[in-house]
């Protein structure tokens, strides 16, 4: 299996990377429709696997063996066979763990939320649709859905999609993944797809970067395009949904855009390579603090995206694959003419 864009969710939220003023909402509404592909879902043949019912009804050891042996990526990456000394340990383990009574409880509960995964497939399909429509030659990966006790969350390559729906049971859950709330809220079921194309859009193959470009401005374009590609794929989806942020951060982010702007020109932030600065303004925080109080964290990354939004605007000629090929981030800023002003 190819693993071009290979990646777990939980790595490119930790890679991603307003004062006083943003207590008060302007009232706008958080998002709309923006885009409309036209994407022909008829056409979308999904390989879609739910491998739940399969994990939970082992009856030996060697039943679940040669279970792994034909689902090498699941073993391999999701359930993290090189981080056990031998098979033996790897096989008792998660034997133990699927064979559990309380594996029956989390299927269930699993089960209530996501029913036949009709609505999840229904999701990839328009997703996947409007991909091909700009990129035709898009392959569309087999996807598989599982539960592994908050073991891991989501997995992409060019070839397989792997879901552990238990990190998707919302706020009702019995049991939820082990991080900080402003992290937690990522972990609902309508996050799944869109967290699958956004780890698509950062992708090279797609989001094309100079990789010697190491500054603050290069991270905040190569996110910015990401999440405009996701966004383009999905286009009724909330941006808060894409980012992460909730709906009154993105409304106040927003109605000051110059204040963030300043305070990025102020601290010289944009062509900084310093570990120190992107950790204030790319990395994952709560908040970005030396902002204020009440401004989320990689708001840096939230005002890429609004730059490559800009650039978009300016030059409506160009295609989505043509904005996405741009490795410039300098020039990507210049032509979005974007300074944001009271």
């Amino acid at each position: 299996m190819k693993a071009i864009f290979a990646i777990m969710l939980k790595q490119l939220f930790f890679s991603l990377a307003i004062v006083a003023a943003l207590l008060t909402s302007c009232g706008e509404k958080e998002t709309e429709c923006v885009f409309d592909p036209k994407g022909s879902v008829d056409s979308i043949q999904l390989n879609f696997v739910s491998l739940e019912d399969s994990l939970t009804s082992f009856q030996s050891k060697q039943q679940f063996v040669d279970f792994l042996s034909r689902h090498a990526a699941l073993r391999d990456i999701f359930l993290n066979r090189q981080g056990y000394p031998d098979d033996s340990a790897f096989i008792n383990r998660w034997y133990k763990r699927y064979t559990h009574p309380g594996f029956d409880t989390l299927l269930m509960e699993t089960k209530k939320v996501f029913g036949n995964d009709e609505e999840l497939k229904n999701e990839f399909r328009l997703a996947f649709a409007n991909l091909k429509h700009y990129y035709p030659s898009f392959q569309i990966p087999r996807i598989e859905t599982v539960i592994t006790g908050l073991e891991s969350d989501l997995f992409v390559s060019d070839s397989l999609i792997i879901i552990g729906l238990d990190y998707y049971l919302g706020k009702k859950a019995k049991y939820r993944p082990d991080m900080h709330q402003y992290m937690l809220r990522r972990y609902e079921k309508n996050f799944i797809v869109p967290s699958a194309l956004l780890l698509i859009g950062i992708d090279t193959r797609y989001n094309k970067t100079n990789l010697s470009d190491r500054t603050i401005l290069a991270d905040m374009i190569t996110y910015g395009k990401a999440y405009y590609f996701a966004k383009h794929m999905m286009p009724c989806t909330p941006d808060s949904v894409f980012i992460g942020y909730t709906g009154e951060e993105i409304i106040r982010a927003r109605a000051n855009q110059d204040l963030i702007w300043k305070r990025l020109v102020d601290d010289e932030v944009f062509f900084s390579t310093s570990q120190k600065m992107k950790q204030r303004y790319v990395a994952e925080r709560p908040k970005t603090y030396e902002i204020g109080d009440e401004c989320p964290g990689r708001i840096a990354t939230w005002v890429g995206w609004q730059i490559v939004n800009a650039y978009a605007k300016e030059h409506s000629g160009e295609t989505l694959p043509q904005i996405m090929a741009r490795e410039d981030a300098g020039k990507i800023l210049r032509g979005s003419k974007y300074k944001p002003m009271n």
